[in-house]
């Protein structure tokens, strides 16, 4: 399943001695990652800023560099699949592909790529389907796979993956250029097993931010509260809220066949602020069990405000009977019955038309609680997946692993870049932007939990656990042991 980025370059390392020796040399100058803003710099790990090739490119001279139009797209170097779609040399040719974006997504995607599509002669001919999961399986299954998968989830990915019918991204496109472009901590979560060894399944191209905590602005500084920086200061303002009179958090898990999701995001994000990155993938993988201390001290955090019926508006009872979409609702009355709600960017489409960011409401991360663990952001997000290996498609996967092959999208708004040269300034909506510089701040990113976990796990057993719990129909010991279960190794 899921390794480390380090240690799929380890197991790698002779793979890549011999692809590059076939493979397009290295580029002189990365005009992208000259360009990225100093914050983006400012936010890329160590380990990033010191790799020696980042610094012996750095030495060699300037190679001619590509038109203006063009910079914001250029590829590994000289001969790289990119740089010869952006030269014409696959103008013509067709790339298949297929996702869940539907609707107005769908069009904000063509639109996003379709200055590509001019500059290069390639017609990327996208699909979308409301039935994603079925009908690409179908597909693969038949031999009529697209050539390049959007995956919403990496554990599908995986699947595909394990069986050949994906293309490892490392056997076109060199690591550091891939580190240039991404914290590594999207490299690792691209990570998967192929059938001779870990692989990478793909890149990232746009993402939702999870690690948010929303709050009605105006009466909250009317208020004379303050934003929290830690999760104990969260805490104190969970309880002065309660010492005024009031219930500080908005809390609803109730989705139909799916209630209990929300419940699942809040133990991800926690997991991820308690314990180690090793130890939450190995949670992921079904390594670290529900009833192991790590986890069940994660549930007693949640448990700490959700169970107190002075700091959640209708109390434990309430939690699960209210629809995770009515639940900031009160957040929005006057004055407010509740003042803190934590859900993705996604939310806002849920609240009261008219409620204008800034003014009736704001949003801040989600404070960390052990100082050792930093500032994780916990994403959702989208894996781009060659299922060819045609040079048109790779010149399309290399567009993806860009900041400029979502631009357009940030304009339009609706989208996250996990890009590290995408710029602020692109984006078009204030709280899209204002989450993007939050997420400059994170230290380490992982995938919702729930969406890489066995079916019969993460949408089934977690959801239900979750609920169980929360309703009070089954302690916690029980609904962990009752997870653990359900996993399929264990059936």
């Amino acid at each position: 399943m899921k390794k480390n980025l380090w240690l799929l370059l380890a197991m790698l390392t002779a793979v890549i001695v011999v692809i590059s020796a076939c493979a397009p040399a290295p580029p002189a100058e990365e005009p992208a990652a000259e360009e990225a803003p100093a914050e983006e710099a400012a936010a890329e790990e160590p380990a990033a800023e010191e790799a020696p090739a980042e610094e012996a490119a750095a030495e060699e001279p300037a190679a001619e560099e590509p038109a203006a139009e063009e910079e914001a797209m250029a590829s590994t170097g000289e001969g790289g699949y990119l740089d010869r779609a952006l030269a014409g040399e696959f103008a013509g040719t067709t790339v298949t592909m297929m996702g869940p974006f539907t609707d107005e997504d769908e069009v904000k995607f063509n639109n996003a790529i379709a200055d590509f599509e001019e500059k290069t002669g390639i017609d990327i001919q996208y699909t979308g389907t409301k039935e994603f999961e079925a009908t690409i399986s179908v597909r693969v299954d038949a031999g009529d796979a697209p050539d390049i998968v959007d995956f919403p989830q990496p554990g599908l990915a995986a699947n595909f993956a394990s069986t050949g019918d994906i293309v490892d991204v490392l056997s076109f496109m060199d690591v550091d250029t891939l580190r240039e472009r991404y914290d590594d901590s999207w490299l690792d979560m691209a990570v998967v097993n192929g059938p001779n060894g870990p692989m990478m399944a793909g890149v990232w191209h746009r993402f939702n931010g999870k690690s948010l905590v929303w709050y009605p602005k105006d009466d909250f500084d009317a208020a004379g509260y303050e934003v929290p920086e830690t999760w104990d200061d969260m805490l104190e303002l969970t309880q002065m809220i309660a010492d005024d009179g009031d219930t500080a958090w908005c809390v609803g898990i109730e989705s139909g066949a799916a209630t209990g999701w929300p419940a699942t995001d809040w133990m991800e994000e926690v997991m991820l602020r308690t314990t180690s990155l090793e130890n939450y993938d190995a949670w992921v993988t079904g390594d670290l069990p529900f009833s192991s201390p790590e986890v069940k001290n994660a549930a007693e955090q949640i448990g700490n405000i959700w169970f107190n019926d002075e700091y959640v508006l209708g109390g434990r009872a309430g939690i699960v009977s209210t629809f995770f979409g009515d639940a900031p609702n009160g957040m929005f009355e006057d004055p407010p019955r509740c003042w803190l709600h934590k859900q993705g960017n996604f939310i806002t489409s849920f609240f009261p038309a008219g409620a204008e960011a800034g003014v009736d409401y704001d949003f801040f991360y989600l404070p960390p609680i052990d100082e050792q663990y930093g500032k994780p952001f916990l994403v959702a997000g989208d894996l781009m997946a060659a299922f060819s290996d045609s040079d048109e498609t790779k010149a399309v996967m290399e567009f993806f692993s860009t900041g400029e092959s979502v631009k357009g999208w940030l304009q339009a708004g609706g989208a996250l870049s996990p890009h590290l040269d995408a710029q602020l300034d692109w984006y078009g909506d204030d709280v899209e932007r204002g989450i993007a510089q939050l997420v400059q701040e994170a230290t380490a990113f992982r995938f919702d939990g729930s969406d890489l976990m066995p079916g019969e796990v993460g949408a089934g057993s977690f959801w239900k656990g979750m609920t169980d719990w929360v309703s009070g129909s089954a302690d916690l010991d029980t609904a962990l042991q009752e997870i653990d279960a359900s996993w399929p190794s264990n059936n």
